[in-house]
């Protein structure tokens, strides 16, 4: 079918014209860091703050991998089980797309993962240098050589199954959506992807800021997708749209790949004030060019002296750093965007990089506090946060200490602009159209298993958050391939 990715174990070390370092040389290589923005510049921009390698190096970086004894313990870190050392041996060797296929035959979004995933609990926090120095820097070489054959030579040429004369219909376009859409594809079904966002691209467009994310990269992705018959419907909502019954009908197998979309509520007195914001809502109106927006959204979010953001994850964080862009890009150079966590720094769920980046670019941050009530003014606009501290008390159910508030502690805080960044959760609409459709924990489409992904509905599959919940693009794709084997092989037995 597509042989053209290797197999692991295709490109043997002993084969490679590869200068004989051993592994106490590869040791005392020093780490190279990617160049990156100054903090001063970047928050004038919505550009990539991450510069990436060039090909010297990219090349040095490889070269600090030691290449441990299998199991490598980088490969058994990634969810895709990327081949990792194989790769680095390649752009060692200046085989740049060479290791970009080897990323590719496991992975669907080399270019994704490597800038979004965080590597420093997966492949990096696996990575045996990592013991004694920083972990080599997996992710942005990931980065690197996937953008390199993207640039140079363009996305590569698939070798497709014979068309196989059955229509697969595809619910959403984010990571785990496109993923499957790729896989079945390949294997000569004919993919229809439905997006109720103007454009293809789901969270990796309008849920990820493009100073995390070129958003090029994404639309390049689907373009090269649709050179090989995958059709995209944007605009279209499906169980309100098109009917989800309608799909079953029609085609001849489903995947639901609509994620986590719901922003968590704080359910707070003043939460219907003027100048409170979900996330979504805030990052889409910040980031994006308004024409890619549906008309309801074509407006930026506000923005006031005093910002406040309520969340300790990453997308807490794409808030934050949102937010002091718009203001300085605005010649707002006094005014201040605070981050308002129940917890310590210590339990905060986002990535130590994301906060540092943060904190880089003047963002403040206030710990062991949380909102109780949002109090506005006689227009109906927020204007300040009431406060309780809190202290910690015993681990709860993530391994993380619970706050606990603490009595007659209440203050307020000044807020002209307020977004809550308080997690994910299932979007029910859909799966309420399908009363027959199996679901679990807040609505969670029930499946088999992660690795079939079928639901009790014959011919209906899922995967991502959707079925696991709010969690990494990653994760997602490693689903979506598993999902659409069980399809394939569904489709190929099914009359």
């Amino acid at each position: 079918m597509n042989d053209i990715f290797p197999k692991r174990g295709d490109h043997d070390p002993a084969n490679l014209d590869l200068k004989d370092f051993d592994r106490y040389e590869r040791a005392h290589i020093p780490p190279g860091p990617p160049p990156k923005q100054d903090p001063r510049e970047r928050v004038l921009n919505f550009n990539e703050v991450f510069l990436g390698y060039d090909e010297e190096q990219a090349i040095v970086e490889a070269a600090r991998c030691i290449h441990c004894p299998s199991p490598e313990p980088c490969i058994l870190g990634c969810p895709l089980h990327n081949d990792i050392p194989t790769a680095l041996l390649l752009i060692e060797q200046r085989r740049f797309s060479e290791a970009a296929n080897v990323f590719r035959a496991t992975s669907n979004m080399p270019e994704v993962c490597g800038r979004i995933c965080p590597q420093e609990i997966l492949c990096e926090g696996s990575c045996t240098v990592a013991g004694y120095d920083r972990a080599v820097n997996i992710g942005k070489l990931e980065a690197f050589c996937a953008d390199w054959q993207r640039r140079n030579e363009g996305f590569p040429d698939y070798r497709i199954a014979p068309p196989s004369g059955k229509r697969v219909a595809i619910v959403g376009s984010g990571p785990a959506g496109m993923s499957a859409a790729e896989e079945l594809m390949r294997d000569g079904h004919e993919c229809v992807v439905y997006e109720e966002w103007p454009k293809p691209g789901g969270l990796n467009v309008y849920g990820i800021p493009g100073f995390k994310l070129y958003k090029q990269i994404i639309a390049e992705k689907a373009a090269w997708l649709e050179r090989y018959g995958v059709r995209f419907v944007c605009n279209t909502r499906v169980g309100k749209d098109i009917a989800m019954q309608t799909l079953l009908d029609e085609y001849d197998a489903v995947f639901l790949g609509i994620g986590a979309p719901i922003g968590n509520k704080a359910r707070l007195p003043g939460e219907e004030l003027k100048g409170i914001y979900q996330a979504t809502e805030f990052l889409v109106r910040a980031n994006l060019p308004l024409e890619d927006l549906p008309a309801r959204l074509r407006a930026r979010p506000e923005i006031g002296k005093h910002m406040a953001v309520i969340g300790g994850g990453d997308t807490s964080m794409d808030c934050v750093r949102s937010s002091i862009r718009l203001l300085r890009q605005a010649g707002m150079c006094d005014a201040v965007v605070t981050d308002y966590y129940r917890r310590t720094e210590n339990e905060m769920p986002g990535r130590y990089e994301e906060r540092m980046h943060a904190k880089q670019e003047g963002v403040q941050f206030e710990f062991l506090v949380a909102p109780v009530a949002f109090h506005g003014d006689a227009e109906g606009h927020v204007r300040e946060i009431e406060m309780q501290r809190m202290e910690l008390g015993a681990p709860d159910e993530s391994g993380r200490r619970s706050p606990k508030p603490v009595e007659g502690s209440n203050f307020c805080v000044p807020a002209d602009v307020v977004v809550l960044a308080l997690g994910y959760s299932p979007d029910p609409e859909l799966g309420n159209s399908l009363p027959d459709l199996k679901k679990g924990w807040k609505g969670l489409f029930a499946v088999e298993t992660e690795f079939t992904g079928a639901t009790n509905i014959p011919g209906l599959y899922a995967a991502g958050d959707d079925v696991r919940g709010a969690d990494l693009v990653v994760t997602a794709v490693a689903a979506a391939r598993h999902a659409a084997r069980a399809m394939d092989g569904y489709l190929r037995t099914e009359r």
